[in-house]
């Protein structure tokens, strides 16, 4: 398994409209928007903010996540079963049409990969 890139972060927010502002203020171009999340991008790199009106406990998979961009999702998903680790979810296509799984770290934390 080779990872390419890291593409993007996510992150759970308080006021789309706010974070917005702030990081278009830093030089952050704004990308996809909708009434739950914003895209913002430095070049290739973007972070998606979104916002979870019912909580973080009912949506947990909106926490923050590391995106990491792999060449063949389903090699990657299969070398890491390999190795013993064990997939928090099995490649599946996500809301922007891409093929993604999430694998968790040691202390809970999102790594997302992700093929186009």
């Amino acid at each position: 398994m080779k990872i390419n890139s890291i593409s993007g972060l996510r992150y759970l927010v308080k006021d789309l409209d706010r974070t917005a502002e702030f990081y278009q203020l830093l030089g952050f171009r704004i990308g996809k928007r909708d009434e739950s999340e914003v895209t913002c991008y430095i070049n290739w790199f973007w972070v998606i903010f979104s916002v979870d009106p019912a909580g973080a406990a009912a949506a947990p998979d909106l926490g923050p996540a590391l995106y990491l961009k792999v060449d063949d999702i389903d090699d990657s998903y299969n070398a890491l079963l390999a190795n013993g680790l064990s997939p928090a979810s099995e490649p599946r296509k996500d809301r922007s049409g891409r093929k993604e799984f999430v694998l968790l770290d040691p202390d809970g934390n999102s790594l997302v990969f992700f093929t186009k």
